[in-house]
């Protein structure tokens, strides 16, 4: 599987960067202020991998405790609320994921990035956690791209821009909706998924990893 394979597309959250979990947490402790009823668990089976629309569309149709400061327009209102906790979480403490900066260092052929969060929050994690000045002008974002996963649209995009026929790239995903656009995208796909979360149709068309230092053994072994 790793023979013909030309450019690394890797997602953000949760694949490079340690931000899906605090991410997750933050949606999950503001949901539950505004009254909805649900554990942390689910929460997180809900939200990873979603783009963020979707998730506050589902946190504002179980509201039972409404906020005078989200009334009228409770998107518009409380996605920039969400953005911002969401940052301050992030700077308190934020690291790579293990084997992340070993694995972009020594790649000896063309990657980047194609996330479905915003330039903005990307750019901060990568910051944070010391990636950035690996992905210069390698970081492809779905709301700049106009295509979201689990829509191949982002992937293809920046296989373009890396020149790389889309077969011959490999997608490096952690979250259902990534692996599913990596699929429609017709590229190879590693997923960083507990492989019992992968239904079984996808499950044997992608190659489970459990780390990225698994990964480099994989493409530089």
């Amino acid at each position: 599987m790793t023979r013909n394979i030309d450019a690394i597309i890797f997602d953000l959250d949760g694949t490079l960067v340690d931000s899906e979990v605090p991410g997750m947490d933050v949606l999950f402790e503001e949901a539950i202020k505004l009254g909805v009823a649900f554990t942390r668990e689910e929460a997180h089976a809900i939200f990873r991998g979603r783009r963020m629309a979707e998730c506050i569309n589902w946190i504002a149709e179980r509201v039972t405790r409404p906020s005078p400061e989200f009334e009228g327009d409770f998107a518009g209102r409380f996605t920039p609320h969400i953005r911002r906790v969401m940052a301050g979480r992030f700077r308190e403490g934020l690291d790579a994921m293990p084997g992340a900066l070993a694995l972009v260092t020594r790649l000896d052929r063309p990657f980047c990035i194609a996330t479905n969060g915003p330039r903005e929050k990307a750019e901060l994690t990568l910051g944070l956690t010391g990636l950035l000045p690996h992905f210069e002008n390698r970081l492809f974002c779905a709301y700049e791209v106009g295509h979201f996963k689990p829509a191949p649209g982002l992937f293809l995009h920046a296989a373009q821009a890396l020149g790389v026929a889309p077969a011959r790239c490999a997608v490096v995903e952690d979250s259902l909706p990534g692996i599913e656009a990596g699929l429609a995208a017709g590229m190879q796909v590693f997923s960083l998924c507990h492989p019992g979360a992968v239904p079984a149709d996808m499950a044997r068309r992608i190659r489970p990893i459990q780390s990225l230092a698994e990964l480099d053994l994989a493409l530089h072994g």
